[in-house]
C-alpha cells in the first residue's frame, strides 16, 4: 500500500524519519459541514488511488467513484468524428478572444469525469506519473476545513485538487502554506 493511500485510509501516522519531508501546502475552504467534505473528498481519492496499479477502463469509472461525485461532473463532451482532427488554431483562437472574466468562468465550471481523472492516469495516456500533489492530512477549525497535500512546490498544479473540493462540498478555497 502507498503512502499516500494508507494516509488517505487511515490518517498522518508514523512516517519513515529516513524520508525527506516533502514540502507541504494547504487549502482552507468553507462548508456547511466541513468534516463530511473532507469524508467526501477521502472517499474520491481513496478509490482513485487505490486503482493506480491497474487503471481501470474509463466507462468502468462511474461504477467505481460515488455517484454524488459522478452527478456533480460535467457531461461528457462527445468526441470529434472519426477523421475530424481537434484544430488547436480555431480553439487557441476562441480562447485568447475570451475576456479574463470568461476565462475563469471556463476554468472554475466543473470538470468532466474524463479531464479530472487525467491527472490520476498512470498511463501514458494520463499524467500520474506526474502528479504535482499527494494527499497528506485533513481536518477542521474553526474557520472551515482544511486539506494539506504534499507538492512539488509552489506554485503547483492545483486546479484538480479544487474540484475534489468543491464537488465534495467545499467552496471559498484559498491556498498557502
Amino acid at each position: 500500500m502507498t503512502g499516500e493511500l494508507r494516509r488517505l485510509r487511515s490518517g498522518l501516522g508514523a512516517e519513515n524519519d529516513d524520508q525527506p519531508r516533502p514540502f507541504l501546502v494547504r487549502c482552507r475552504f468553507t462548508a456547511e459541514d466541513p468534516a463530511q467534505v473532507i469524508a467526501n473528498a477521502r472517499a474520491v481519492l481513496t478509490c482513485v488511488v487505490a486503482q493506480m496499479a491497474e487503471w481501470p477502463a474509463d466507462e468502468l469509472w462511474p461504477q467505481l467513484l460515488p455517484n454524488w461525485f459522478i452527478q456533480r461532473c460535467s457531461p461528457e463532451t462527445p468526441e470529434p468524428e472519426h477523421g475530424e482532427p481537434f484544430d488547436i488554431e480555431a480553439w487557441l483562437r476562441q480562447w485568447r478572444a475570451m475576456t479574463p472574466e470568461e476565462r475563469a468562468a471556463v476554468d472554475q465550471g466543473p470538470w468532466t469525469l474524463s479531464d479530472w481523472l487525467y491527472y490520476f492516469d498512470p498511463t501514458e495516456e494520463g499524467m500520474g506519473d506526474d502528479r504535482s500533489w499527494w494527499w497528506w492530512r485533513a481536518g477542521t477549525d474553526e474557520s472551515g476545513g482544511w486539506v494539506q497535500v504534499a507538492t512539488t512546490g509552489w506554485p503547483f498544479g492545483s486546479a484538480s485538487l479544487s474540484w475534489l473540493i468543491e464537488a465534495s462540498g467545499g467552496t471559498d478555497l484559498v491556498y498557502g502554506p
